[in-house]
């Protein structure tokens, strides 16, 4: 295959990649990372120099962030660990739930609805009731914290995939042109 026409392809890999940052639950940072890896292996590290290198760990680490940007929402409207046992559990249900009932769009319906359902639920069987303070509201604060968490680190995750694709494409194309 032509290096051209691959170097193309995996660009637009890197694309999609950088959108599914933006969509929770999606694979992005993994298709971003073989991409790179890819390109890597084929041109035997040609243009690949430390700027890639530090967008490759930048990218490792958006993992960390995503999860650690969802605990501090979470924490912020008083999420307990059951709260954010459920969003992860409402997360990967409302991604399968929802798939054969709405075939499209199904999944991404029930990745948004699904954390906010799940840390809900969570919250509120594992509540005590507090005098003065109901329940619902309780875990619909909680679930709301985890939902927002979720969606800072969705896009604080994005911009560093745009970022990643950009300095990868700065970096490698002066190559790409040589050929």
């Amino acid at each position: 295959m032509n290096l051209t026409i691959l170097y193309w392809v995996l660009v637009a890999v890197m694309g999609v990649g950088a959108i599914g940052e933006l969509i929770p639950g999606m694979p992005g940072a993994s298709l971003i990372l073989a991409a790179i890896l890819v390109w890597a292996v084929v041109t035997k590290f040609a243009g690949i120099g430390w700027s890639i290198i530090v967008v490759f760990g930048i990218l490792i680490l958006s993992a960390a962030i995503e999860l650690g940007a969802s605990y501090w929402g979470a924490k912020q409207f008083g999420a307990s660990k059951w709260g954010q046992f459920g969003a992860i559990i409402g997360l990967v249900a409302g991604a399968v739930g929802l798939l054969p009932a709405l075939p499209l769009g199904g999944p991404i319906l029930g990745i948004l609805i699904g954390p906010f359902i799940g840390a809900f639920i969570g919250e509120y069987l594992s509540r005590q009731d507090i005098e003065g303070e109901s329940k619902v509201k309780t875990a619909l604060k909680a679930s709301v914290g985890t939902v927002v968490g979720s969606l800072i680190g969705n896009l604080i995750d994005g911009l560093l995939a745009i970022v990643a694709v950009v300095v990868f494409v700065l970096t490698t194309l002066p190559f790409v042109e040589s050929l």
